[in-house]
């Protein structure tokens, strides 16, 4: 099964320029008019998941909670050198709601406010 995430925003070449330069995300295509939505399709290369950005006439509206996350794992060999790439490119942190996300990743918002962790260990499988 393959999962694809899509969210609407008022800044789409904003928010696709951040994920791909900021994040390294591949552009896997994108849309022009399509039932008057424009639209680009993100994901990293060998994933089973996808980010997708539309934008219309009608304006994003926004209402998430702090607790509302797009957790990135890169595994422990890669994550010291990604929070230093962020940082590098300017990436301000910031102090994530819930307190483990503080000891155990890196949070910083994107252009829209979203929460972004790069968390520092794998995921945990049962």
């Amino acid at each position: 099964m393959k999962l694809r995430v899509a969210r609407h925003t008022n800044q789409l070449s904003t928010i696709v320029d951040f994920y791909e330069q900021i994040l390294g995300m591949c552009n896997l295509g994108s849309f022009r008019n399509h039932s008057n939505y424009d639209g680009t399709i993100l994901a990293f290369d060998n994933h089973d998941w996808q980010l997708e950005f539309t934008q219309s006439d009608e304006k994003a509206n926004h209402t998430f909670d702090p607790d509302d996350l797009l957790v990135f794992y890169p595994g422990n060999q890669r994550y010291d050198g990604l929070v230093q790439d962020l940082i590098r490119q300017g990436i301000v942190g910031i102090e994530p709601k819930n307190p483990y996300w503080e000891k155990n990743g890196f949070c910083f918002s994107d252009p829209d406010g979203f929460t972004i962790v790069i968390a520092k260990h794998p995921v945990a499988r049962n």
